[in-house]
């Protein structure tokens, strides 16, 4: 058992906490910008909550963060009351929120100045996977600090991987970003042709999804879909936001990304359509209308 904190506890985070508690075993203290939710989670897992991220941090193990972007990361770490305040040397920071590999850096570096390791390890699998227990972690930071923060991370993963040093797990990230974009666009466009034809989509799905077209998004999303139903998953606000730190990426590395840019702007038609909170198969509602 380990000493954890958590701080964030969003659709993402709030089951993650649990499993670290329930699942792994850990004694676990929470951290949420609105504390009623830090309460709640405390009577329902039996865990400890604290006002503040560096109360939360203070001589734990293991310190995890899910939150919204840069800006929130950094203020949960090195701002005021942040946790790396008060962190004790030979800790480990995992972080599991979805943002960029220059701020990963950032705080590694930071981190290793204080005296205890950063992890960045953004997570895929959305809010289902954070509820099952069963989310990929794509992880950059160094191998001795992967080997002893993998046991409990476990704990809400089936997927584990190491994939370079500080900065690698959020390049990973956008990878599995970039791939989803473009296959969400291409079911919403087989549907959308479908119904046009006059097929039946669900026989249609049956017969495809065995072939070379099946993906995860086909077995999981064509029927809510095909119901013009938007709610069972990651929001497009967030998605889009993650888009954005994929192109600000490739305008630094010289990747081209065309059909990115032009899923992320699909993406903003549907925000207009006030959709901001449908989750990303909605792509076929812009088609739709």
């Amino acid at each position: 058992m380990a000493s954890v904190a958590f701080l964030g506890l969003g659709v993402m985070g709030y089951p993650m906490a649990g499993h670290l508690k329930n699942k792994g075993g850990h004694d676990v203290t929470v951290y949420n910008r609105t504390a009623e939710k830090a309460v709640q989670w405390s009577v329902q897992h039996g865990g400890a909550n604290a006002p503040t991220p560096a109360e939360a941090a203070r001589d734990k193990d293991f310190v995890f963060a899910c939150v919204g972007n840069d800006d929130d990361l950094r203020s949960v770490t090195i701002g005021e009351n942040g946790a790396f305040h008060t962190m004790k040397k030979g800790s480990v920071f995992i972080d599991n929120t979805t943002a960029s590999a220059e701020v990963a850096r950032e705080l590694a570096a930071e981190a290793s100045k204080r005296g205890f390791d950063f992890l960045d390890a953004p997570v895929s699998g959305g809010q289902a996977g954070a509820e099952n227990g069963v989310l990929t972690v794509m992880v950059g930071g160094e191998r001795e600090a992967f080997d002893r923060a993998r046991p409990v991370i476990d704990s809400f993963a089936r997927m584990v991987g190491l994939m370079g040093p500080a900065g690698a797990g959020q390049l990973t990230k956008m990878i599995n970003q970039i791939c989803i974009a473009g296959l969400v666009q291409g079911l919403a466009e087989g549907i959308h042709f479908g119904k046009k034809a006059g097929l039946d989509i669900e026989k249609v799905i049956e017969v495809i999804s065995k072939g070379a077209a099946g993906s995860w998004q086909m077995e999981n999303r064509h029927k809510t879909m095909n119901a013009g139903k938007y709610d069972f998953g990651f929001a497009i606000d967030w998605m889009r936001k993650d888009l954005g730190i994929c192109l600000a990426e490739a305008d630094r590395n010289g990747a081209k990304l065309p059909v990115t840019a032009l899923v992320d702007q699909f993406y903003k038609d549907v925000q207009g359509m006030g959709g901001g909170r449908w989750d990303t198969s909605s792509l076929l509602a812009r088609l739709e209308k």
